[in-house]
């Protein structure tokens, strides 16, 4: 059976093996830890019987006016335990604590432009691509910024979709 709770600080000396994937992007223990204090709705754990950490995610919620949102910083499944929908319940998860706690417009979230998996889950959740980032992952790849609409953006305003790519130095950050 798969409990999700809260992330806690001894689970970051547990969840390295989740970041083997090669598309998954790692941090320093302090940007971990500063999600941790700063944002602790939005950091969950996924874990199997006998403690084994079987995915994790992380986010934060940011913005203004109709810019408040909801962001995935990073969700990721260890290989094992993928094809479980547990991907899926994980953002369902952020996106009611962005939807119903924190009354966000929309939940955003960066995405390789080669993780056609990803990229395909997302859109069966209900994301679409807003924009494209050019050379967003380490000034070489481009990044697709996607989007969700959330409860309080009736208009759906948050999710009509840019017509040019934007390079990072364009994006917004709070």
């Amino acid at each position: 059976m798969t409990t999700i709770r809260r992330f806690c600080c001894e689970d970051l000396l547990r969840f390295a093996p989740v970041n083997f994937d090669h598309l998954t992007e790692t941090f320093n223990m302090s940007f971990y830890m500063s999600y941790l204090a700063r944002w602790p709705d939005y950091f969950h754990v996924a874990e199997a019987p006998g403690n084994r950490i079987m995915g994790y995610i992380m986010g934060k919620v940011e913005g203004q006016g109709e810019s408040w949102h909801g962001h995935v910083t990073a969700v990721t499944v260890a290989c094992e335990y993928r094809r479980q929908q547990l991907a899926k319940k994980l953002m369902h998860l952020l996106e009611d604590i962005s939807d119903k706690i924190d009354k966000a417009y929309f939940v955003d979230l960066f995405v390789r432009a080669s993780n056609m998996p990803a990229i395909k889950m997302y859109e069966k959740l209900g994301y679409i691509v807003y924009r494209r980032v050019l050379r967003y992952y380490s000034g070489e790849e481009d990044g697709l910024d996607m989007r969700k609409a959330l409860s309080r953006d009736v208009e759906k305003k948050s999710i009509i979709p840019l017509r040019r790519p934007i390079t990072p130095d364009e994006l917004e950050y709070d």
